[in-house]
């Protein structure tokens, strides 16, 4: 897949990132390389591998699970500007 000087313009917009209009030419090919090492990727049998979370077979190391905090909740709630009934009230932000 070839990206054009259009695609790499919307491409840079989308992520919000300032390019330079010279520089352009160099990302599109950048840009075109990933993809098509994507699309290689792709081509790939995968058929007889079984799908792993993580490609080291590492136990995740647990603690036991007890509260090492004290309470400070009423603290904490003295600082804020409003609370009721142990909660945080906040300004509406979504109608």
């Amino acid at each position: 897949m070839s990206l054009g000087p259009d695609e790499v313009k919307k491409i840079a917009h989308l992520a919000r990132l300032g390019i330079r209009e010279e520089d352009i030419p160099e990302y599109a090919r950048n840009l075109s390389d990933i993809l098509s090492f994507v699309e290689h990727l792709g081509e790939a049998d995968t058929e007889a591998v079984a799908p792993m979370a993580h490609p080291l077979h590492a136990t995740q190391r647990l603690r036991d699970d007890v509260v090492t905090e004290n309470n400070q909740r009423e603290k904490f709630q003295q600082l804020a500007p409003q609370t009721q009934d142990g909660l945080y009230l906040v300004p509406k932000v979504i109608e």
